[in-house]
């Protein structure tokens, strides 16, 4: 059995279609479903069960699954701008802490999503190591937190330990995400209404929309959680982006030439992300090569036009 939690998610929904296009069914999708419209990303999955998230400790505690190969975590708060702190920890750390013991004590491995945001603003590089990271939101400090308490735990590890420090991610099964949705999303969206692609005005000494991102098609953050799960002897924290910089207006340029029209316009940057926006940020790969992670990850012009095929959703 393999538990994807956050599974009617945006990563973990396309994880679970992954999994199924493998053959494999035997899969448990934990999240909330206080939301109701994140049933779209479901439908057409193959699973065994559906558990809430605060139902899963008990039942994992009670055997309910029977064995359990692998935890793929996935289900966290997402929102950068979520600023209660007690909530954050709880839902982020304390319930990962939970889950990792789980794991280390029944031999199953743990493969989690950890984000690019403890990078902050990336002033010392974005590497897998300590002197690299500052995070600048509460987000970002839940994961940088459960990154050290891993670190800390690995010398000791009895199964497998996975942290996966997402980067820019975008695709399809993401528009339950709202305004945490990839930009290449609210850019369709808004040149598919308006024929009018809205991007930020210059800020951190870049020009207008030149902020740079890590943009990562979600396909390739699937394809690194399966090779994780294919290679038990792996264990560590890795970096999951393309390893390229693309700005907003390169993005939206994208966005603009598969719809065959639209422009750019710039608005102001708001007050309220000024000291916790990251205007740049490069995930180096030389550890997840290392490992022995040898895939292409798919370019920023091929990515687009494969999640807007899918009708951006």
């Amino acid at each position: 059995m393999i538990i994807v939690t956050g599974g009617a998610g945006f990563i973990g929904s396309n994880i679970v279609a992954a999994l199924n296009r493998r053959g494999q069914t035997d899969i448990v999708i934990v999240d909330q479903l206080e939301d109701g419209h994140k049933m779209v990303n479901l439908v057409d999955l193959d699973i065994a069960d559906y558990v809430e998230s605060d139902q899963l400790m008990e039942k994992l505690n009670a055997g309910a699954f029977g064995p359990v190969e692998a935890i793929i975590h996935q289900g966290a708060c997402s929102a950068t701008t979520e600023w209660n702190g007690r909530y954050v920890m709880e839902v982020n750390y304390d319930y990962s802490k939970q889950l990792l013991h789980w794991c280390q004590d029944n031999g199953a491995a743990f493969i989690y999503a950890s984000s690019a945001s403890v990078y902050g603003m990336g002033e010392n590089g974005f590497r897998e190591d300590r002197a690299c990271e500052k995070p600048i939101n509460m987000y970002a400090y839940s994961k940088f937190l459960f990154d050290q308490y891993v670190r800390r735990m690995l010398p000791k590890k009895t199964a497998q330990v996975v942290g996966l420090r997402y980067f820019n991610v975008y695709g399809p099964r993401e528009t339950h995400k709202g305004a945490m949705a990839s930009t290449a999303f609210h850019f369709s969206n808004q040149v598919r209404d308006t024929s009018v692609a809205r991007l930020f005005e210059g800020t951190d000494g870049y020009a207008n929309g030149g902020q740079e991102r890590d943009f990562v098609f979600v396909r390739d953050c699937v394809s690194v959680n399966l090779w994780m799960l294919d290679n038990p002897d792996v264990s560590g924290i890795y970096n999951c982006g393309s390893g390229r910089t693309h700005s907003f207006n390169n993005m939206a340029e994208a966005v603009i030439d598969w719809h065959g029209k639209g422009e750019i316009e710039y608005v102001p940057f708001p007050d309220h992300l000024r000291g916790a926006y990251q205007s740049y940020t490069c995930a180096d790969l030389t550890k997840l090569r290392e490992a022995g992670y040898k895939a292409e990850f798919t370019n920023l012009k091929d990515g687009v036009r494969a999640y807007l095929d899918t009708n951006a959703g």
